[in-house]
């Protein structure tokens, strides 16, 4: 590592806050929290909405955010390890491309992103004991019923069927 790649980490490292960025990627729905200085009065300023983009630059990364506000859509950059935001993952999405700027040409749900959905060892359970349940409680039909049906159909297309059914005795 370069001296400036080593002071930069060390920065990031300094910085308050820095361990608590979750890991997120665009197509992810964050709800961001702002610090807000109003005069004498602080107050927090939520922006819940779709990562679009993440741009990489060491202590000057960012991160674009947009949501639909009264029809319009919004867009804001937040810095990524800013002290003054607290970032929160609601959803992860899922999404082949690291820019989402096609999403600003489409509206309703055109412009939806799939989500992610874990297949967890509990549902896995709950799955296979739902299917054996459900085998358990369905007939199997015996062999001598099966042989009965495929001789009626047979017989009905004008065939001639040879009974399985019925063992016949050589001694």
């Amino acid at each position: 590592m370069n001296q400036l790649q080593e002071f930069a980490k060390r920065t990031r490292e300094a910085l308050p806050g820095h361990g608590n960025i979750p890991a997120f990627r665009p197509g992810d729905t964050l709800r961001v929290q702002v610090k807000i200085k109003e005069g004498n009065k602080e107050r927090l300023q939520a922006f819940e909405g779709l990562c679009i983009g993440r741009k990489n630059r060491c202590i000057h990364s960012s991160f674009r955010m947009r949501k639909i506000l009264a029809g319009e859509g919004v867009e804001r950059v937040f810095p990524l390890y800013s002290p003054l935001i607290t970032i929160e993952r609601l959803r992860e999405g899922v999404v082949r491309r690291a820019k989402l700027y096609y999403l600003r040409d489409r509206q309703g749900k055109r412009a939806r992103i799939k989500e992610k959905k874990y297949f967890s060892e509990k549902n896995a359970r709950k799955a296979s004991s739902a299917s054996v349940s459900d085998a358990a409680k369905t007939p199997v039909p015996a062999k001598a019923s099966a042989d009965k049906a495929a001789s009626s159909i047979k017989a009905s297309q004008g065939a001639t069927v040879k009974d399985t059914t019925q063992k016949t005795s050589s001694s």
